[in-house]
């Protein structure tokens, strides 16, 4: 599987995910775990589906060996960050460590996606 593949799947899991849990959250009356929800959306669904662009415009970056590592340490990072979250916000004060984490996580990853992305040429051919 590409690098873009798997962030166009993966961001349309998070993203599904996010819009139950949002309808879930509405049916409910709860909203208590809403910034979780946000999280999902923004960092899963609208972080993945735009490194996965980026990816299939610039297939020199995407042949990189670290390019699918990046993707998997993002969506890894993302899944720690919002359980951290979610348990913040349900009461879980030690949720802490898992959202501190994952976001330390998710950092990493941009970082090695800012490296990928100043690392590729301006006119999109491969780096390799």
């Amino acid at each position: 599987m590409t690098p873009s593949s798997l962030c166009f799947r993966a961001g349309i899991l998070m993203v599904l995910a996010g819009m139950i849990w949002g309808l879930a959250m509405a049916i409910s009356g709860n909203h208590s775990t809403f910034p979780a929800h946000a999280h999902l959306n923004l960092v899963g669904f609208v972080g993945l589906f735009l490194i996965g662009i980026f990816y299939r415009l610039h297939p020199g970056v995407e042949a990189s060996r670290l390019a699918l590592p990046q993707v998997w340490i993002w969506i890894a990072g993302t899944i720690v960050m919002v359980f951290g979250v979610w348990l913040i916000f349900t009461g879980h004060l030690f949720g802490e460590v898992f959202a501190a984490g994952g976001s330390f996580i998710v950092l990493g990853a941009a970082i090695l996606f800012a490296w990928l992305v100043f690392k590729a040429p301006a006119d999109g051919r491969s780096a390799a």
